[in-house]
């Protein structure tokens, strides 16, 4: 690496920790033994939510917040409110519809269990399209892809919201 870019480098980061900036998820920039995002995500309990789309859900959340295992002691519920929908979105002449749309909403609430207080409370929408196609195998193939991406959509919006309260919290 060249001296000008080392340089450029150097000026970078010297303006980037001038301006307050920190990690979400890391200890950089926080004060000895305060705790991080992700220590206190990882005390999160996340409610049971019905159906098979809540169960996606919910495991896509533990994935994604209780990266440690579960904790013995949580300090914080997440109950999570699914509902799902299917819209057509091209219609042929002949009525059939060949592109349909999948939505996934998700209202939730992060409430600390000492005090009952709401931590965030918010919700979340995805969507995403799937060819309906003339063997019927395929169109639930595309309709089952489709679900996965839109509960992944939800999911990492879930965590980050979460995740942003946190640090507010702290």
């Amino acid at each position: 690496m060249s001296w000008h870019k080392t340089i450029y480098m150097l000026v970078a980061l010297a303006l980037l920790a001038g301006c307050g900036f920190r990690p979400l998820y890391g200890n950089l920039g926080r004060e000895a033994g305060s705790e991080s995002v992700a220590e206190a995500m990882a005390r999160i309990e996340i409610a049971p939510i019905p159906d098979r789309i809540g169960q996606q859900v919910r495991n896509g959340l533990l994935d994604a917040l209780v990266t440690r295992g579960t904790t013995e002691k949580p300090e914080f519920v997440l109950r999570v409110r699914l509902t799902e929908g299917t819209s057509d979105l091209a219609v042929q002449k002949t009525a059939f519809a060949t592109r349909a749309i999948l939505t996934v909403n998700a209202d939730f609430q992060l409430v600390d269990i000492s005090t009952g207080a709401s931590i965030v409370s918010s919700n979340s929408h995805a969507t995403a399209s799937l060819n309906i196609l003339k063997s019927e195998f395929a169109t639930l193939m595309a309709e089952k892809n489709a679900r996965q991406r839109a509960i992944k959509q939800v999911v990492d919006d879930i965590r980050l919201k979460i995740a942003t309260a946190l640090e507010r919290r702290s």
